[in-house]
């Protein structure tokens, strides 16, 4: 991969991972907004053909006795957002992390 596409596809990531619309990350690092769209429809269409496993992963959630009143609210890049009672354990984050990023 040339140092152009690396560029950009460092940035595609980035932005995903700001919770913020893709025009504005582009204005916030002095990017052209057109050449940052091109690029994540870019480098889309290239990972939809390498795609071998499913897009979807499930993570079983349990939740115990919660107290009264008391939530956790995690809201994840895509918008998602999952409330809970209580905030669950780091090995339960860490495997829905690599769930949303498709790694296992």
């Amino acid at each position: 991969m040339g140092m152009k596409a690396e560029f950009w596809m460092a940035h595609v990531e980035a932005a995903k991972l700001e919770a913020m619309p893709t025009s504005r990350y582009a204005k916030n690092n002095g990017l052209s907004v057109s050449a940052l769209y091109y690029w994540q429809q870019k480098l889309k269409s290239k990972a939809d053909l390498c795609k071998t496993e499913p897009a979807s992963k499930f993570v079983a959630l349990r939740v115990a006795d919660a107290a009264a009143g008391q939530r956790c609210i995690l809201a994840l890049p895509s918008g998602l957002q999952l409330s809970m009672s209580s905030l669950p354990t780091p090995e339960w984050l860490a495997a829905l992390a690599r769930a949303v990023s498709g790694v296992r």
